[in-house]
């Protein structure tokens, strides 16, 4: 089981570096390049802007996530679907803030590794050499290039040069101070963009201000995955590596600021000028000698960014899939490293919204339109998640509404600024994160749906049934050991279908009837199980708790409790037939696998019934019951049976009597 450490160390904090901060950390190469595009460099321009990039990541970074959201930890584990699993018992609709929170993260991780490689890659434009032009296909090239090679790779895990990301990002980290630091003295007076004035003056009073918020919002945009990350090295080590992260990104920021008005103020900076003069914020700073090195730190760096943004995807949708609200799809363990974990459905998905991106915007100045948006819905999803969990934690009520009111205002005005970018590439970042919600949605609306139509009865009932068929002979025997997967929570009670699947479809006889039940708890990395012997050595419920983040491999799980049964004498699973149990052989096991469809008797209303065929296409297209719950298919069973939901009533049918 995992013990999330907190404890502060050297390997930690570089972990931290590495794993942590690759989105928040590679934003200078794109922040300033937003800001200044189409615009004339001046002071009230550069020192606003400055100004509202530190207090955004002082005030939703360092305050929001590093100070207050971090304490929202599940066991050591962050992120939306972390913090969802926490208060998901308290009011029965967080569940869509949560799943909206998901599936804009999800559309954030699309988004990062175009803009963030692209950015890199453009550095290039600063060598004349080269003939690298703006709009030409050779960055699209290097860029498809580097995606098509960084998902393939994505199989075989990162456990070997993962080693390498903390020291190649405390590279990157100590090469943004250094070249701010160098610059920074360009123009000293940029240093009155420290008091908030400027980024209130730059709001009310320089034209369009507002609307730039869009693209300093760029700024803190990873600020999710810090939290989303937390798990991978504690709340201590996010800390103190925050302290240095932030250092290195205000001085850079500086730097760049610095720089532009001390070389480039008064100019006009059009495409035409940004190509003629090779404007570019980032790589500005740098010597000429330098380019290519800093390219290839940078691209370096965006990699390790996307690498984050990516595994961040695998394990949201392995915890959605935990949680009911996500389809069952295939998870492969390319390494033996914890948290290591590969999706192929995902990763063919994000691969080619990837590649779209690439093709469709070409050039990172225009995939900035499409970046930011989805991110801040995530942020306000989070808002809500968090204030519930501090009621849970019995805060007084002024704090609760102190933090909602501040944090919703100021997420809900970077909404509005971002929203200036919907009819300019926000609508595709947007388009794919409801897409996944409505995926979301619809498998948890749908559950909700079946509910009503699972019937539960009272085990008592049944017990002298099954005992009867269980030794009347004259039935042909179906297995020795009979096992069924059942929802019902509670060990006295068994589904309906359950029962006539066993006494009145075809009767099953077998020698020991087992049930098992598995229960995804809050905690993330519980794995228990307890036995209850209905029937001694004739009927036995097993119930597995696993947390949100344990694959429920049953097979092997179901075969260890059985074990362990055995050796404790509480069970024989001999076989019953002489011939057999002479040789003391182990008797089979059958499981019974209860695969719904979609009945024509149904009369649902016309939305349930778009939810409940979009559900059962989602479920066609998805992993099965039993590969879901990692069965051994050889002695698996399935066993169809309909799903009625909304009887039909109505139905009119009138007898005519022959005279």
């Amino acid at each position: 089981m995992k013990v999330p450490t907190n404890k502060v160390t050297a390997a930690g904090l570089l972990i931290a570096l590495g794993i942590i901060y690759g989105d928040i950390g590679t934003s200078p190469l794109y922040v300033f390049n937003a800001i200044i595009g189409g615009r004339v460099i001046t002071e009230e321009l550069i020192l606003g802007a400055l100004s509202c990039i530190l207090w955004t990541l002082t005030l939703q970074t360092t305050i929001k996530y590093v100070i207050l959201v971090l304490r929202a930890d599940n066991r050591g584990e962050g992120g939306t679907f972390a913090l969802y699993a926490l208060v998901r018992r308290r009011k029965k609709w967080l569940a869509i803030p949560a799943m909206i929170g998901g599936a804009s993260l999800l559309a954030d991780g699309i988004i990062t590794p175009p803009i963030s490689i692209t950015s890199s890659i453009e550095g290039l434009k600063k060598l004349p050499s080269l003939g690298i032009e703006s709009g030409s296909n050779t960055v699209v090239i290097i860029v498809l290039s580097i995606l098509v090679l960084f998902f393939f790779m994505q199989q075989f895990g990162t456990a070997n040069i993962g080693k390498m990301f903390g020291p190649i990002m405390f590279i990157w980290f100590t090469m943004l101070l250094i070249l701010g630091a160098i610059h920074v003295f360009d123009d000293p007076t940029i240093f009155r963009a420290l008091s908030p004035h400027y980024a209130v003056n730059f709001l009310k009073n320089y034209p369009g201000g507002f609307w730039l918020l869009g693209a300093v919002f760029l700024c803190t945009t990873g600020a999710e995955a810090l939290y989303s990350d937390l798990g991978h090295c504690g709340r201590g080590n996010t800390r103190k590596s925050w302290i240095y992260v932030k250092t290195c990104l205000v001085i850079h920021y500086f730097g760049q600021g610095a720089s532009l008005l001390g070389h480039r103020n008064g100019l006009h900076i059009t495409d035409e000028v940004k190509q003629a003069l090779g404007i570019n914020a980032f790589y500005d700073l740098m010597p000429h000698w330098f380019i290519i090195p800093g390219v290839i730190i940078a691209t370096t760096a965006a990699i390790i960014a996307s690498q984050a943004m990516v595994s961040g995807a695998y394990t949201l949708i392995s915890e959605a899939m935990r949680l009911n609200i996500w389809p069952k799809v295939k998870i492969r363990y390319p390494s033996e490293a914890k948290g290591q974990l590969f999706i192929p459905a995902i990763n063919l998905i994000m691969f080619i919204g990837c590649v779209s991106v690439v093709l469709y915007f070409r050039e990172s100045s225009n995939m900035e339109a499409a970046y930011g948006l989805a991110i801040i819905i995530t942020m306000i999803m989070t808002t809500i998640l968090f204030s519930n969990y501090l009621v849970l934690q019995r805060v007084k009520s002024i704090w609760i509404y102190l933090f909602l009111g501040c944090y919703l205002t100021i997420e809900l005005v970077y909404l509005t600024a971002l929203m200036t970018k919907f009819m300019h590439g926000g609508y595709f970042t947007l388009m794919i994160g409801i897409c996944m919600f409505l995926v979301m949605y619809v498998w948890y609306r749908a559950r909700r749906i079946k509910n009503r139509y699972v019937e539960f009865v009272r085990m008592e009932h049944y017990v002298p049934k099954i005992q009867e068929l269980s030794s009347d002979k004259s039935v042909p025997k179906y297995a020795t050991h009979l096992v069924y997967l059942t929802s019902a929570n509670n060990p006295k009670e068994i589904e309906h279908k359950i029962i006539y699947s066993i006494l009145n479809r075809k009767p099953k006889r077998a020698d020991i009837y087992w049930f098992v039940h598995v229960d995804t708890v809050d905690d993330p990395y519980t794995c228990e199980y307890k036995v209850e012997h209905i029937i001694p050595n004739d009927i036995i419920r097993i119930d597995f708790r696993l947390g949100f983040r344990m694959e429920p491999r049953i097979n092997l799980m179901f075969r260890k409790v059985v074990e362990d049964l055995v050796a404790n004498k509480e069970v024989n699973i001999i076989s019953r037939y002489e011939s057999l149990a002479s040789h003391n052989t182990v008797g089979d096991f059958q499981f019974m696998v209860m695969e719904k469809y979609l009945s024509q008797d149904n009369e649902l209303p016309f939305i349930e019934k778009i939810i409940m065929k979009f559900y059962f296409w989602l479920k066609i297209h998805s992993l099965s019951e039993e590969k879901g719950f990692g069965l051994d298919l050889s002695n698996v069973t399935i066993e169809k049976f309909p799903l009625i939901v909304a009887p039909v009533t109505n139905l009119k049918l009138t007898r005519i009597d022959t005279e």
